[in-house]
């Protein structure tokens, strides 16, 4: 019976049968009669035994002169070994040479700081971390599509190029089309979300967004992804619904999907949890700055908050270290609801019974993650949105067919957008959103 060409992944299914496996070598040690290979092969890593009676002088001496990242052929019997990370490895019978690398590879084993990492970006994403973290990403977003597409949404894609600004053009990259126009990197793709959900009833879109902020923190690229739900008919309170279920549905596929990446990445999967069981608290915007002045009043802050944070005065906005407190009251997400008004975009619905509030939302996520999910009903009535439009010194031209949708038919509307970064960073468990993106796009850094 010939070999059968195998992935690592798929191990488990082959003990003690003679499988083939083309990958790379990551790393090796050896002794006398045995050499120890770990290998990759994009699917996971595992250990190749090459013990020297068990193989051909010439395939002895091949393991031992292997240099990192060379990339080989490798027969060999699987067998079960509960000490070894994924519970087997490989027993080697042959080894055949693909390539050797043309120069030392940059990356070895010992420690490299961050910057030199992110400078070999290109060879650092076949490291065990990035590997785990983008896989964590891949399962992400096949949850998100998934997701909305089992509750009948139709995927909907915005252009990249736009005319005007979402929520003003101070943080917009600014396109010179031609040297006739001006158009700017979209911030959003929520204004044309509504179109399609005037059209398809509940609409979708996923794609990278551009922010033009000038911020070295951790929460922040200039480039990111974003997935943007639309639905007509709902109001505020079933977008926030809607935002439980989506949300603890892609937490839970994580968990029960990546189990040996989220091990990898030493990701305490407990703190997830209550995440992935919904029943998410929904707090009010008051609610928020009672707790936030309680804890600053007593001085119990999160130990990533710094002492001197200031109260928020009612009408003024959080910022991140708000966010860490809120969150931190609760093992899972929750939503802050009906913020003030005037700091919300111009499109916000005002609540009914108090004009000064927005039918609004926030999605704070727990250990310091901070914002992933903003979300509202949309203003819905022609005249409102006009005037809220001009309040907000935008450019009525160039919200005309915007407009027009208010005009033939308008409903009650909601959707929200969520971070596709932030959340993987914090179901990874990781502080920086440039760690769970291939190729981060930062103030300091567009290269490689």
């Amino acid at each position: 019976m010939p070999d059968m060409q195998i992935s690592i992944s798929d191990v488990s299914l082959h003990n003690e049968r003679v499988v083939t496996i083309r990958g790379w070598l990551t790393d090796k040690s050896g002794k006398g009669k045995l050499q120890f290979l770990k290998l990759r092969d994009g699917s996971g890593f595992i250990q190749a035994t090459v013990f020297k009676p068990d193989v051909s002088e010439e395939d002895f001496e091949l393991a031992k002169r292997l240099p990192q990242e060379s990339s080989l052929e490798v027969t060999a019997t699987v067998r079960a070994d509960a000490r070894a990370p994924g519970g087997f490895e490989l027993n080697v019978q042959s080894l055949k040479l693909i390539a050797l690398p043309t120069e030392e590879y940059p990356i070895t084993p010992k420690e490299h700081g961050t910057e030199f990492l992110l400078d070999q970006r290109h060879l650092h994403l076949r490291h065990r971390k990035p590997w785990a973290m983008l896989r964590v990403r891949d399962t992400v977003q096949r949850a998100i599509t998934d997701f909305f597409h089992s509750r009948g949404f139709l995927r909907f894609d915005a252009p990249f190029f736009m005319p005007t600004a979402v929520e003003g053009t101070t943080n917009l990259f600014e396109i010179n089309l031609f040297d006739e126009e001006k158009a700017y990197l979209s911030q959003s793709g929520q204004l044309y979300a509504e179109a399609g959900a005037f059209a398809f009833g509940k609409v979708y879109t996923f794609g990278p967004t551009f922010r033009a902020e000038k911020s070295k923190t951790r929460r922040h690229l200039l480039e990111f992804w974003m997935i943007e739900p639309e639905v007509a008919f709902n109001d505020w309170q079933d977008n926030m619904t809607l935002q439980e279920d989506f949300v603890s549905s892609i937490v839970g596929r994580a968990l029960e999907e990546c189990a040996s990446e989220l091990e990898l990445l030493e990701r305490d999967v407990t703190k997830l949890a209550g995440a992935a069981s919904g029943n998410f608290p929904r707090i009010s915007y008051d609610e928020a700055i009672q707790l936030i002045d309680a804890a600053i009043s007593s001085g119990n802050l999160p130990a990533n908050v710094d002492a001197d944070t200031q109260p928020v005065v009612w009408g003024d906005d959080f910022g991140a270290p708000h966010e860490t407190i809120v969150g931190a009251h609760f093992d899972r997400p929750v939503m802050i609801h009906s913020y003030p008004a005037a700091i919300k975009a111009f499109y916000m619905q005002p609540q009914a019974h108090d004009p000064r509030l927005a039918a609004c939302n926030d999605m704070i996520a727990p250990e310091g993650y901070g914002e992933i999910i903003g979300g509202s009903e949309r203003i819905h009535d022609y005249e409102l949105l006009k005037s809220r439009i001009l309040e907000h010194d935008l450019p009525l031209e160039a919200f005309d067919w915007y407009l027009d949708l208010r005009k033939f038919g308008s409903v009650p509307h909601a959707g929200f957008g969520l971070g596709l970064e932030r959340t993987v960073a914090w179901i990874c468990g990781v502080p920086h959103l440039r760690e769970v993106i291939p190729f981060p796009r930062m103030l300091t850094r567009m290269k490689p």
